[in-house]
């Protein structure tokens, strides 16, 4: 279970960059291959840019050429929370932080093995944590 983060727009919009509020926080996208994370290699753990939810390892990132960061799975289950969204005209799954129910991206089940799942998210909803790989 994931402890809720609640705060008001108006506080959200205090603590990010006005990027990190139209897409985390309006259910906004940044442009394709726009993205800090996009083509990142480094070994880590990815959170929730908005209130630090752990949320993905980089063991668990591949390249999907489409210009997200992409995942092949969550780094716990109860890290995300996954909806029905039809804004974009068709029928995708969103998916949110479950903490603080930032839009992080969506799922689609055309992704690598063992998973089949392509977790394609936002930059922006990422914070990279460095994890030294001799411990």
């Amino acid at each position: 279970m994931v402890d809720k983060v609640e705060k008001t727009d108006d506080e959200w919009a205090a603590e990010l960059t006005p990027e990190q509020f139209h897409v985390c926080r309006q259910g906004g996208t940044e442009r394709p291959f726009s993205g800090e994370y996009d083509k990142f290699k480094e070994t880590g753990d990815f959170s929730c840019s908005c209130c630090g939810n752990p949320l993905f390892s980089s063991a668990a990132k591949f390249d999907s050429g489409t210009g997200w960061p992409s995942f092949t799975q969550p780094a716990a289950k109860e890290s995300v929370i996954l909806r029905p969204d039809v804004s974009l005209f068709m029928r995708v799954t969103e998916v949110l932080c479950a903490a603080c129910d930032a839009h992080l991206g969506h799922v689609f089940s055309d992704g690598p093995q063992p998973t089949g799942q392509r977790y394609c998210m936002n930059s922006v909803s990422l914070k990279f944590r460095k994890v030294d790989e001799t411990t």
